[in-house]
C-alpha cells in the first residue's frame, strides 16, 4: 500500500524539462550505481578518429588512382581488353605512354605509409572511447575493397602466375608437373605469354582448392588475360570480405570488440594494399578457418572440415590447425574429431585429387625472401660458404627463433576471453579463447622468424589480434607490415630506372629487414619485461597482465588460471 503514493510523488516531481535536465546531469547527481559512460572527445590530432579513417581511405583512394592511370612500373600489363568488364585503366588513347615511374612508385609509397598512420591513429582513437557502428566499418571496408578490384593488380606479378597455372590446367596440362615457361617456349599461347619473371619456370605451390578457383577463372575469362585477371580479383577479394564478416560475428555481444574486429580486419589499410590490390589467394585459406574457429564450442568435426579445407588452399594454415587442437587437447574426443575433420579434405584433395600438390606447397621452406630479417644474414654467411649451406644455417636459425619468440610471446600475450564465454567460466579452458591465443601466438611467431616472408602473409595474424583485444603486438604488426610492403613497390622483375632501382633496393634490403630484426628485439624485450611502456601506446587505461606460466603448450599455474631469393607466394 504504501509503494504507490510514493511512485506518484516520483512521477510528480518528474516534469519533461526536469526530466531531461535530470539526465544531462546524471554525471554528477545521478544515481552513483549507474556506471557513467566515458565521452569520447579527442583533442590530438593523433587520437582523432577523423584523421584515422581519412588515411585509411585516403590510401585506398591513392591506390585506386594509380591503378586507372594503367599499366606502369607498378600496375600490370593485362594485354587487350575485349569487353566492359573491370579491371578499367585510361586507354593508349588518353594515355599513350605509360606513367612517369617516380610518380607512380612515390604515389604508392606515401598511400601505404598513409594507411599504416591512419589504422594507428583509429585504433588510438577506439581505445579512448570511439564507439563505430561495426556495420558501417564492414561497409566502409567492403567498399574500399571492391574499388580496389576496379583497376589492374599492383606491384606483385603472381597473379598472372595464377592465371596461367589455371591455364595449364585448361590445356590439360598439370600446374605441379610442368611450368608455363616449358609451354609458352615452344608455342604461342594468348595468356601464358603475358606471365612475368620471375616464376615462369616455377611449378605451382598452391594447394588444390587455389588450383581449381585459377582453373575456373580461365573458364569464365577464356583465353584474355584481362578476363582472367578481373575473376581472380574476384576471387581474392569475396574470401577476403567474408573472413572479415566473421570475424566481426566472432566478436558478437561486445561492439567494442566488433568495431575493433573490423577496424583490424576488413578496414585494415595494410591488408587491402597487401591481399586484395596484389590480387593474391591468401584469403581464401583464412576463410575456411575462421569458419572453423566459429565451431570451436559447437562441433568440433565442423571446425575440423574448416581447417582441412582451409588447407587445401595454402598449407601453411596449418599453424591454426595446431592452435584449434591444442584448445581439445583436455578433450581426446573432441581432439579426435577434429582430426577426422581436416583429415577428410585434406586427404580428398592431397591423395586423391592432387597426391603431388603438398610436397610443391612445402618448397616456399626453402627460399630466402628480401625484405625480410633472413637477407643480410644469407648474404653475409654465403661469402663464406655456398649459397646451399647459408640456406641451411640460415633455416636452422629461423626454426629455432620460431620457438624462442613462440614461447616468449606465449608469456605475455594477454588472456582475454573470446566473445560469448558464459560469466565466471574459466577462460584457459574455453577452446575458442585457446585456439585464438594460440594462433595469434605460433602465427606471429612464424612471421617474425621465416627466411621466407611477404606482407600479404599477415592476414593470418591479424585475424585472432583483431578478437584477442588490445596488446603491443597492434602497434608491432603495424610497424612490421609497412616496411615489408613498401619494399615490394615497385615489386616485378621489370627494368626500371637506375636511381629508382637503386631506391627501391635500399628500402628492399636495408630498411625492411632492419625493421624486422627491431621487432624481433622488440619481442625479446617484452618478454624480459612486461610492464615496459609502449613506444605507440594505443590504450590509456591498464592493461590486464598475463597469467604467469601461461602458454601454448603449458598449463597456467596457481591462482592465475582465473584471471581473465623470392617464391611465389
Amino acid at each position: 500500500m504504501s509503494a504507490t503514493p510514493a511512485v506518484r510523488r516520483g512521477a510528480a516531481t518528474h516534469r519533461p524539462g526536469h526530466r531531461a535536465g535530470s539526465r544531462r546531469h546524471a554525471g554528477s547527481g545521478g544515481n552513483p550505481a549507474r556506471p557513467q559512460r566515458k565521452v569520447y572527445a579527442p583533442r590530438l590530432w593523433h587520437r582523432d578518429h577523423r584523421w584515422g579513417l581519412a588515411g585509411i581511405v585516403g590510401a585506398t583512394v591513392i591506390t585506386v588512382v594509380v591503378g586507372f592511370l594503367g599499366p606502369s612500373a607498378v600496375a600490370l600489363t593485362l594485354g587487350p581488353r575485349r569487353n566492359l568488364l573491370p579491371p578499367w585503366y585510361l586507354p593508349t588513347s588518353v594515355m599513350p605512354t605509360p606513367p612517369d615511374e617516380w610518380l607512380v612508385s612515390a604515389l604508392i609509397w606515401f598511400a601505404i605509409v598513409l594507411g599504416a598512420a591512419g589504422l594507428l591513429v583509429a585504433l588510438r582513437a577506439l581505445s579512448d572511447g570511439w564507439r563505430p557502428r561495426p556495420k558501417r566499418l564492414f561497409l566502409l571496408g567492403t567498399g574500399l575493397s571492391l574499388a580496389t578490384i576496379t583497376v589492374p593488380p599492383l606491384t606483385s606479378a603472381d597473379v598472372l602466375m595464377y592465371a596461367a597455372y589455371g591455364r595449364l590446367q585448361a590445356i590439360g596440362r598439370d600446374p605441379y608437373e610442368i611450368t608455363p615457361a616449358e609451354v609458352f617456349r615452344g608455342q604461342f599461347d594468348p595468356v601464358l605469354r603475358w606471365t612475368e619473371r620471375p616464376w615462369q619456370d616455377t611449378p605451382s605451390v598452391y594447394g588444390p582448392i587455389n588450383s581449381w578457383l585459377q582453373l575456373l577463372a580461365n573458364r569464365l575469362g577464356g583465353e584474355n588475360m584481362h578476363d582472367i585477371v578481373f575473376w581472380l580479383q574476384v576471387f581474392s577479394v569475396v574470401p577476403f570480405v567474408v573472413a572479415g564478416g566473421l570475424i566481426i560475428l566472432m566478436a558478437h555481444g561486445d561492439r567494442q570488440r566488433q568495431a575493433r574486429a573490423a577496424l583490424m580486419g576488413i578496414c585494415n589499410p595494410l591488408l587491402i594494399w597487401a591481399v586484395v590490390a596484389g590480387a593474391h589467394n591468401e584469403a581464401i585459406s583464412v576463410m575456411f578457418a575462421v569458419a572453423g574457429l566459429l565451431f570451436m564450442r559447437r562441433n568440433a568435426f565442423v571446425a575440423g572440415l574448416g581447417i582441412g579445407l582451409a588447407g587445401c588452399g595454402k598449407v601453411s594454415i596449418g599453424i591454426w590447425g595446431l592452435a584449434m587442437l591444442w584448445a581439445y587437447r583436455r578433450e581426446p574426443k573432441k581432439a579426435l574429431l577434429l582430426c577426422l575433420g581436416t583429415a577428410i579434405p585434406m586427404g580428398w584433395a592431397y591423395v586423391v585429387w592432387q597426391p603431388t600438390a603438398f610436397f610443391q606447397a612445402l618448397r616456399n621452406g626453402g627460399y630466402v625472401s628480401v625484405g625480410s630479417w633472413a637477407a643480410p644474414f644469407y648474404t653475409l654467411f654465403a661469402q663464406f660458404m655456398s649459397s646451399t649451406h647459408a640456406k641451411v644455417v640460415v633455416g636452422v636459425i629461423s626454426y629455432v627463433g620460431l620457438f624462442v619468440i613462440g614461447w616468449m610471446l606465449s608469456r605475455v600475450v594477454p588472456w582475454v576471453a573470446a566473445p560469448g564465454l558464459a560469466k565466471g567460466a574459466d577462460v584457459t579452458r574455453d577452446p575458442l579463447t585457446i585456439a585464438l591465443r594460440t594462433s595469434l601466438v605460433l602465427s606471429v611467431a612464424w612471421l617474425v622468424t621465416s627466411m621466407y616472408t611477404l606482407s600479404w602473409y599477415d592476414l593470418i595474424a591479424w585475424m585472432p589480434l583483431a578478437v584477442i583485444g588490445p596488446s603491443k603486438l597492434d602497434p608491432l604488426m603495424i610497424i612490421r607490415g609497412a616496411p615489408l610492403s613498401l619494399a615490394y613497390v615497385p615489386g616485378r622483375a621489370i627494368d626500371v630506372g637506375h636511381a629508382l632501382d637503386v631506391t627501391a633496393h635500399r628500402i628492399r634490403d636495408t630498411l625492411s629487414p632492419t625493421v624486422q630484426i627491431l621487432v624481433l628485439i622488440a619481442i625479446v624485450l617484452w618478454w624480459k619485461k612486461p610492464r615496459r611502456p609502449e613506444l605507440f601506446p594505443l590504450r590509456t587505461a591498464r592493461r590486464a597482465a598475463s597469467p604467469p606460466g601461461t602458454s601454448p603448450i603449458t598449463e597456467p599455474a596457481g591462482p592465475a588460471r582465473a584471471s581473465a631469393d623470392l617464391a611465389p607466394s
